[in-house]
C-alpha cells in the first residue's frame, strides 16, 4: 500500500483551479437587482424631501411667519414698513417656495421613471446606459438644488437693494459693505451645507451604484 503524503496532497489540491460560485449571468442579475434597490433608496429620499418641503410650506402659509427675520433685518437698514411692503415679501417667499417644491416634484417623477426602467430583464448594455443616465440625473438634481439656494439668496439681496432705492435710503459704506458681506456669507454657507447634506445622503448610494456600474462594464467588456 502506497504511503500517504500529506504535503503532496496539499500541493495537488492547491493547484486545482477554483470553481467560481456564480457565472456572469448570475452576477449580472445580482448587480441589476442591487442597482435597482439603490435607485429605489434615492427615490424614497427625494420623496421624503418633497413631503418635508410641502409640509413646511403649508405650515408657514397658515400657521407660521417665515418673513419675520427678513423684515427685522430690513427695518434695521431703515426701510419703512407698510402693508404693501409686507405683501411683496410674502409673495416673493411664496414664489420661491413654489419653485423649490416644483423642482423637487419634477425630480421625484424623473427618479420614479428611472426606477421603472431599470429592470431585471434589461440586457447588459441597456442596463449600463440606464445607470449612467440615472447617475447624471441625480448629479443634476444636486446641482439644481444648490443653484436654487444661491439664486434665492441673490434674489432676496436684489429685492432688498431695490426697496432701499425705492425709498431713497442711502446706506453708508460700512453698512453697505456689512450687508453685502453678510449676504455672501449666507449664500456660501447655505451652498456648503447643501453640498455636505447631499454628499452624505446621496454620496454613499451613488458610490455603491458606481461600483455596480464598473462591475457591469467589466462583464460587458469580457463578453
Amino acid at each position: 500500500m502506497a504511503e500517504f503524503d500529506l504535503d503532496s496532497f496539499k500541493k495537488t489540491w492547491q493547484q486545482e483551479p477554483a470553481q467560481p460560485k456564480y457565472d456572469s449571468n448570475e452576477i449580472e442579475s445580482m448587480l441589476n437587482k442591487s442597482s435597482r434597490n439603490y435607485v429605489k433608496y434615492i427615490l424614497w429620499i427625494s420623496l421624503a424631501e418633497f413631503i418635508i418641503i410641502l409640509s413646511a410650506n403649508i405650515y408657514y402659509s397658515f400657521l407660521g411667519d417665515d418673513t419675520s427675520d427678513l423684515l427685522r433685518i430690513l427695518k434695521r437698514l431703515g426701510i419703512n414698513d407698510s402693508t404693501n411692503f409686507e405683501g411683496a415679501i410674502s409673495n416673493l417667499y411664496l414664489i420661491l417656495k413654489l419653485i423649490s417644491l416644483a423642482l423637487t416634484g419634477v425630480f421625484v417623477g424623473v427618479f420614479y421613471q428611472n426606477y421603472r426602467k431599470i429592470n431585471v430583464e434589461s440586457n447588459l448594455k441597456k442596463l449600463i446606459l440606464q445607470i449612467i443616465r440615472f447617475k447624471k440625473t441625480v448629479q443634476l438634481f444636486i446641482l439644481a438644488n444648490i443653484s436654487l439656494v444661491i439664486l434665492f439668496t441673490a434674489v432676496l439681496g436684489i429685492f432688498t437693494l431695490s426697496v432701499l432705492d425705492e425709498q431713497h435710503i442711502k446706506l453708508t459704506n460700512p453698512t453697505l459693505l456689512g450687508f453685502i458681506t453678510g449676504l455672501m456669507l449666507t449664500m456660501g454657507l447655505s451652498a456648503v451645507l447643501m453640498w455636505v447634506y447631499y454628499r452624505v445622503v446621496y454620496g454613499l448610494i451613488l458610490s455603491r451604484l458606481g461600483k455596480n456600474l464598473k462591475q457591469l462594464q467589466n462583464i460587458e467588456e469580457g463578453n
